[in-house]
């Protein structure tokens, strides 16, 4: 027992050093290429970064498959099943991976390569402890709920996601080792990175508009649901397929790339992960007319589905996050313009958890995830509501897995 303690308090401070430096490796690299003013770069320079970066990322991934982005619960059969072994070197090229795919433009976050960061360094402190074969899923657990927790400043959302993903099945027996591995990781991460925060919480007060309202928000979420799947599991999906395996990931590369920089020079809020796009429109920090924010989540969707095929090493949690952050703020400003009393930063955050718990079959740590950033129950109810009945209305139409990254 006390020797698993001390492991899981390793993997947490490890787990928090690694993420905070893969941060901060990130944000350096994204002001080497692009520097303040993206705007005042020259055309051609918006189509080489991302095509240069992009092409980079998919040779390491072609000399090192543990370099590509995995769900953690893939990552969790492969090293059961003996199919993957990590080493140190492949942790440092998933850093450097996703550090360049993100910088470069590509709509992925850092949440997907953290918690399989934190599952990879959990997989060495398991093996170095000898702990028993049987704990080796706990562990990943661990490393996987220490990720998130020190990417997203947040622990509890930490651990409801490895909760959700892999450890569900023995979560009674070990749930105290997954708490204990994400507050020490959040510990270490509080002291360099900033958490999202929502600056306009009213607690436990209700006010029953939001809750009502939210109904008439359940299909328009819906509609942009079904545009992001359609366009990603049936369009993209269907091209990737008619490819020939031998050069379909240097095409979506080159598309990727050209993709990426197309966008980009229409709109920078289009790319990118959109942590920074989240935090500025759930803080009222930004005014971007409803007519314009339909375009900006159209791109945002083609962005992030590109990104997945072109084989940007990153998550789609914080980016599916913007897409839904940008859908409740469109729908917010269309009912402020009816002379409706409603504020659209509230429906950004009711939003942003809905669209990820929906794509991504998590809806407890969509509404984890509200209470945690807003503590606001006008977020985490009306959350709670339409994650739900959208789940369904999607399910009619798309079988959503867990599992959903292709395989090269």
């Amino acid at each position: 027992m006390r020797k698993i303690i001390l492991a899981t308090i390793i993997i947490g401070a490890w787990v928090g050093t690694f993420i905070s430096i893969y941060d901060l490796c990130t944000d350096f690299l994204k002001n080497l290429f692009y520097g303040e003013n993206i705007s005042s770069l020259p055309w051609w320079y918006l189509y080489l970064i991302p095509t240069a970066s992009i092409l980079f990322v998919n040779y390491l991934i072609s000399k090192n498959e543990t370099v590509k982005e995995y769900g953690v619960a893939e990552i969790a059969k492969a090293v059961e099943e003996n199919r993957l072994v990590f080493t140190i070197k492949d942790l440092f090229l998933k850093i450097i991976a996703s550090s360049v795919s993100i910088a470069s433009g590509f709509a992925v976050g850092n949440e997907g390569p953290s918690s399989a960061i934190g599952a990879m360094i959990a997989h060495k402190v398991h093996s170095f402890f000898k702990i028993p074969k049987n704990m080796l899923k706990v562990f990943l657990s661990i490393g996987a709920s220490s990720g998130i927790a020190a990417i997203f400043v947040s622990p509890i959302t930490g651990i409801m996601f490895a909760i959700e993903n892999i450890a569900y099945d023995f979560v009674k027996s070990y749930a105290g080792y997954l708490i204990l591995g994400s507050i020490v990781s959040f510990s270490v991460a509080w002291q360099f990175l900033e958490p999202l925060i929502f600056n306009y919480s009213m607690g436990r007060f209700i006010e029953y508009k939001y809750i009502f309202s939210s109904l008439f928000f359940i299909p328009i979420v819906t509609f942009f649901l079904y545009m992001y799947l359609a366009f990603k599991d049936k369009l993209l999906n269907a091209l990737y397929n008619r490819i020939s395996v031998k050069y379909r990931n240097w095409i979506f590369a080159l598309v990727g790339g050209i993709s990426i920089g197309t966008i980009m020079i229409i709109s920078p809020y289009a790319v990118f992960s959109g942590h920074e796009l989240v935090k500025i429109l759930i803080n009222n920090n930004l005014h971007i007319p409803y007519y314009f924010i339909f375009i900006i989540i159209v791109l945002r969707i083609a962005a992030t589905a590109i990104s997945i095929y072109a084989n940007a090493v990153g998550g789609v949690f914080i980016a599916l996050m913007s897409i839904g952050a940008l859908i409740g703020y469109g729908y917010g400003e269309v009912l402020t313009n009816m002379n409706i009393d409603i504020e659209p930063f509230y429906y950004a955050a009711i939003g942003a958890a809905v669209f990820m718990g929906v794509n991504m079959k998590l809806p407890l740590t969509a509404i984890v995830l509200a209470l945690e950033v807003t503590y606001d129950y006008n977020v985490v109810i009306p959350t709670g509501i339409i994650v739900v009945l959208t789940s369904y209305l999607v399910s009619l139409k798309f079988d959503i897995k867990k599992l959903r990254y292709k395989k090269a």
